[in-house]
């Protein structure tokens, strides 16, 4: 996964130019009435929708820390959020297309169904955030370059599991978006890790401690373990979280953490054999 290249700037008055909707209109979703998903596969697909439909909570968070002084920062994520509600209409396109729509009443549903702990999400979060204080944006910004580069690989598993060209092309164009999520996520958490200290001993501490799979807070847990097994059981798998951990071990002071190696084992296959993430020498050869 081409994602970053060291050096190169991100510049975001080009991004903030050309963020669009992910273009769906040439796509034949009816190819679908005659080869549909897997069972595993559009359960995967749902849950990815409804995380999609999520990220506007997660930006109201995010704005009531250190985060939103930073111009750059925050230009980035109104175009982020931006394309992010497209890549969840596209996704919902594909679960109208099985019968399996849901609309807006289950993304209500979802929201409501986190209770009280959503509703002092913000209050704490500000809170936190503000004790720390500009070394927040560093954990911001590598929590967020983790969460994408693993949204990426999730949508390249899906693809690869399930073979679809229909769903291939709509989610390559969504990875295609994503990359340049990833760019400014990586380029702003070397910065602010290689630049400070402390805002790399908060961050460590925080991956470590509080750290879940994209989604893990807000969809049940059994349908979050369904997608990791689905995604990153068996061999496939294995090199894809493999690859994961090695980028985050470049980023600077998170060498070992092997957050992806922790959250997936355990996981089986669809044979009923257990995962054993052994990095690969191969995994990480096309890595940032």
């Amino acid at each position: 996964m081409k994602d970053y290249i060291p050096g190169m700037a991100f510049c975001m008055d080009d991004y903030a130019r050309s963020a669009a909707p992910v273009r769906t209109d040439d796509l034949d979703f009816t190819a679908f009435g005659t080869r549909p998903l897997s069972a595993a596969g559009l359960r995967c697909l749902r849950y990815m929708c409804d995380v999609e439909n999520h990220t506007v909570c997660y930006l109201r968070d995010l704005l009531v820390t250190p985060s939103h002084t930073d111009p750059e920062v925050t230009a980035f994520l109104t175009m982020w959020n931006y394309e992010e509600y497209w890549h969840g209409e596209a996704l919902a396109d594909v679960l109208a297309a099985h019968g399996a729509g849901r609309g807006d009443d289950h993304i209500r549903e979802i929201r409501r169904a986190q209770g009280w702990r959503d509703r002092v999400a913000p209050i704490k979060q500000a809170l936190l955030a503000q004790a720390i204080g500009e070394d927040f944006v560093a954990v911001h910004m590598t929590w967020g370059a983790i969460n994408e580069w693993c949204t990426h690989a999730g949508y390249a598993r899906l693809i690869e599991r399930e073979g679809h060209p229909v769903l291939t092309e709509m989610l390559e164009r969504i990875m295609r978006q994503e990359t340049r999520h990833v760019a400014f996520y990586v380029g702003q958490a070397r910065a602010r890790l290689a630049a400070s200290r402390r805002a790399r001993r908060l961050t460590r501490f925080a991956l470590r401690r509080y750290w879940r799979p994209v989604g893990s807070g807000v969809m049940a847990p059994d349908e979050t373990r369904h997608l990791l097994s689905y995604l990153l059981a068996g061999r496939g798998g294995e090199r894809t979280a493999a690859s994961i951990d090695a980028r985050i071990d470049r980023l600077p002071g998170l060498e070992g953490l092997g957050l992806i190696g922790r959250a997936t084992g355990g996981l089986t296959d669809a044979a009923g054999s257990p995962t054993r993430l052994v990095p690969d020498a191969d995994a990480d050869a096309d890595a940032a």
